[in-house]
Formats: C-alpha cells, sequence, structure tokens
C-alpha cells in the first residue's frame, strides 16, 4: 500500500513538472523576439536611481558603466544612505565630469531595510520613468537604457529585466548562477502568462506615475526587504507588464564567493514570499513541491520496491524535458556553459529547497540589504 503511494506522488509530481517545463516553461523558450533590431534612443527623460551604503569602491568601478548609456535622455541618481566611507565623495567626484549624476544624501535614521533610501531617490527623481539598480552592478552594455525602454514601449508600465551573476570558478558559482536563470525564467514565463508577480531591483523598470498611484512602498513599509518583488507583486497585471530579455539589457553583479554569504543573501530575499498573493504562493508553492517530491518520491518508491523502469522512465521523461529547454534559455541568457552541469544542478535543488524553507517563516530584520 505505501509503495502504491508513493509511487502515485512520484507519477503526480513529475507530471506537474512535465507541465511547467513543457507548457508554462515552453512560451517562454519558443519566444522568437528576444532581441529588439533597433533601438529607441530618444524619448522622455529616464532616471536611473541607485542606493549605496559604504559602496565607494563598487561605484569607483561600476557607475561609470551605468553613465556610458547611448539613451540621449537620463540621469542617474545615487542615494547615500549613511554610509561610514567615501561614497559620497566618490560620486560628487564623478558628477564633476557628468552632468547628469546626481547625489542625495539620506542621513536621518530610518526603518529597516532599503526602501527609505529608495523612496529618498524616486522623490528626487525628475524622470517620467524609473530604473533601478544596485552600486555592486554593472549594465551589461551602453545600450542597457535604451533595451528596456524599447521593450516596455508605450505600452507598458513595468519592465523585467534580467541580472545574472558574473562568471568564476568553483561548484557554488555554478549553482548560484543556475538558480539566477531559473529565477528568471519562472518569473519571465509567468508574466508572459499573465501572471506577473515579481521582479528584481538590480534591474527594473517602471513608471512613476505608477510608483505614485500605488502609493510607493506604502503597503509593505513594515517589511524590510521586498522593494522591488512586492511591489511588483501588488502592481503588475497581464496588461501593463512586459519582460525584457535582450542581452543588452542585462545587468551583470558579483555573486557571494561563500556558502555562508549565499545562504543570508537568500533567506532575506526569500523571507518575502509569504507576503506574495495567494494565487502567486499557491502556483510557485506548486512548482517548487512538484520538484522535490519528484526527486524524494522517486528514491522512496526505489527503497520500497517499486518497478525500477517506471520509476527511471519518470525520471528520464522529465530530465530529457528540462534538458531541452535548458538548452535553448540558456544560450539566450548566456549561461550556456552551465548547460554540462544542468542535471546535477537541478538535482541540488531539492536540497536547496530543504536549506532554504525555514527562511519562508521568517521575516528579515536586517537593517539594510
Amino acid at each position: 500500500m505505501l509503495q502504491a503511494v508513493i509511487l502515485g506522488a512520484f507519477g503526480l509530481a513529475t507530471l506537474i513538472q512535465v507541465l511547467f517545463w513543457g507548457v508554462v516553461f515552453g512560451r517562454l523558450a519558443k519566444r522568437k523576439v528576444w532581441v529588439q533590431p533597433s533601438l529607441c534612443l530618444d524619448g522622455p527623460l529616464v532616471s536611473v536611481v541607485i542606493c549605496a551604503r559604504d559602496e565607494a569602491r563598487n561605484l569607483e568601478k561600476n557607475l561609470y558603466h551605468f553613465l556610458n548609456q547611448s539613451y540621449r535622455s537620463f540621469e542617474v541618481i545615487v542615494v547615500n544612505d549613511r554610509s561610514s566611507d567615501n561614497t559620497a565623495q566618490v560620486v560628487l567626484e564623478a558628477m564633476a565630469k557628468w552632468p547628469n549624476l546626481r547625489l542625495v544624501n539620506l542621513m536621518q535614521d530610518t526603518p529597516p531595510g532599503k526602501k527609505a533610501a529608495l523612496a529618498k531617490g524616486i522623490e528626487a527623481a525628475r524622470g517620467s520613468y524609473l530604473l533601478l539598480s544596485d552600486a555592486d552592478c554593472r549594465p551589461a552594455s551602453p545600450d542597457w537604457i535604451a533595451a528596456m525602454r524599447t521593450h516596455t514601449s508605450t505600452t507598458s508600465e513595468i519592465g523585467l529585466g534580467f541580472s545574472p551573476y558574473d562568471l568564476h570558478e568553483g561548484w557554488l558559482n555554478r549553482f548560484i548562477r543556475y538558480e539566477t536563470a531559473y529565477t528568471v525564467v519562472q518569473y519571465w514565463s509567468l508574466a508572459l502568462w499573465g501572471m506577473p508577480y515579481m521582479g528584481v531591483g538590480r534591474n527594473l523598470w517602471y513608471n512613476r506615475s505608477l510608483y505614485d498611484r500605488a502609493g510607493g512602498f506604502e503597503k509593505h513599509w513594515h517589511i524590510a526587504s521586498g522593494d522591488d518583488d512586492l511591489f511588483i507583486n501588488a502592481v503588475a497585471n497581464r496588461q501593463n507588464t512586459a519582460i525584457v530579455p535582450d542581452a543588452r539589457a542585462f545587468v551583470y553583479s558579483a555573486p557571494k564567493r561563500t556558502l555562508r554569504g549565499y545562504y543570508y543573501q537568500k533567506r532575506r530575499h526569500l523571507s518575502t514570499g509569504l507576503s506574495y498573493k495567494p494565487l502567486h504562493q499557491l502556483v510557485l508553492g506548486m512548482l517548487s513541491a512538484s520538484h522535490w517530491l519528484h526527486y524524494a518520491a522517486a528514491l522512496g518508491a526505489l527503497a520500497w520496491g517499486a518497478p525500477v523502469g517506471w520509476v527511471a522512465a519518470g525520471l528520464c521523461l522529465r530530465g530529457s524535458l528540462v534538458f531541452y529547454r535548458w538548452s535553448t534559455l540558456l544560450c539566450r541568457l548566456r549561461q550556456d556553459d552551465l548547460l554540462p552541469h544542468i542535471l546535477w544542478l537541478d538535482a541540488s535543488m531539492v536540497f536547496y529547497y530543504v536549506i532554504m524553507a525555514p527562511a519562508l517563516w521568517f521575516r528579515n530584520k536586517n537593517r539594510w540589504i
């Protein structure tokens, strides 16, 4: 009896996974237009907002990439959130060369998280469009702003970009880049199906008017994190959201180099999940639970003497489909070096779910992220 239950759970989990990888993610993989042949270089003023706390070294490396853009009408606002290093001095020195660079100093104590700093930067913004990033990031090309503007056009109020991590040696770097790619496949795919649920603040576009109509971050001001995903979860819908799957619009950043650092980073991010809309929680829960159960039930079924052929067939069916989808998606995400490792990376998500699950039940109490 127990064997039949475990085998049934394996079959159900495999079916759900096949539906996600075959249908839900299939629309993104089959999407023909990933790069617009021509870019919109003229248009309304775009305000790039970057929050920084003790980011002098990163700004020295990355600020040039934000300022060296082909789009003709933009400003870059750096919000110095009570830094103890020379963050402000780095920006002031750059302002002598770049007249469209502005510095906003936030000196008073603020609630946990960086929402106050971001709200201050948005308040100072002159543009009708907002483009968000971080000080430890750098746009992939001088066409970053233009590509974000072109893909969102005039009909979308939100543009969901991709923020991959830099390539380094080692299994941890591979896993971090894989998990990041998997995340964007999820939120881009669901956006294409009319269910946008999150964006990443390292590369996120939205209209200033949308921010004002929503009351800024007021609805989730009490939650330290979520200045990006919780805001998008609250205001995005099938009509006002576009994805930006254009490599010129990617924004790269340095990944964590230790397992401990990565764990605390992801724990902060995942802690906002329980504040998503119930439907989004349900869909994402089905995806992760079926992923975990597919592998766990397979091992359980084999341990209880289930027919090896049935279990092997289910594993091969899903594994082949996953590899097939990633062979297209990783190339377009400029992460194709991960393809030879995709099967162990996919299986390792079982441990990721187990380790990170407690984060869903603990709010982030960090002062600034």
